[in-house]
């Protein structure tokens, strides 16, 4: 049986998650989804992301295979949605994920619904039950990780950054 868990990422990590989201950017576009492919997220944001220790990777066998951002409050590209609302238990502040990816050589959807239950155990140890995120709506692959994690497709938002319109999903963790 495998040694799978999640660890907060360290400075000396960034290269192996810049490798994995490089790797993730390529496989996007290979699957015809124009999401990731205007540059974001660039080494900037992953350097920051690490640094403000909002970056999570998920080991296995004491490898890094996957990486994800744990951003916690609130985001501004969240608070206004289209075609459908947040839940009416919905918090004022909550956890959302962001830039989840796991290495081309291992992307299974257990290794990415095993990492989406780590963050979602993280959000609740954080403080937060209500946990949000969003996909391309072309990004089919995902969409399934995410419903198959128990997120509920809430409605559409729209990013600042990377340019596009995106399908956003809620759990509440009781």
């Amino acid at each position: 049986m495998s040694n799978i868990y999640l660890r907060q990422a360290h400075s000396d990590d960034f290269e192996r998650v810049a490798e994995i989201i490089s790797g993730a950017k390529k496989t996007l576009f290979d699957r015809g989804v124009n999401q990731w492919q205007q540059g974001y997220p660039d080494e900037e944001i992953l350097r920051r992301d690490i640094e403000e220790g909002i970056n999570y990777v998920l080991m296995l066998d004491g490898i890094i295979v996957g990486t994800a951002a744990l951003q916690q409050g609130y985001d501004r590209d969240y608070q206004k949605i289209s075609d459908g609302r947040w839940s009416e238990d919905s918090e004022v502040t909550y956890s959302i994920i962001h830039r989840i990816a796991v290495e081309a050589g291992h992307q299974s959807k257990m290794l990415y619904i095993a990492l989406i239950q780590q963050l979602m155990t993280m959000s609740y140890h954080l403080g937060y039950h209500d946990v949000r995120i969003d996909t391309h709506p072309d990004n089919l692959v995902m969409q399934h990780v995410i419903t198959d994690s128990g997120f509920v497709e809430k409605g559409i938002i729209t990013l600042d950054a990377d340019d596009g319109v995106r399908k956003a999903y809620q759990i509440l963790l009781k």
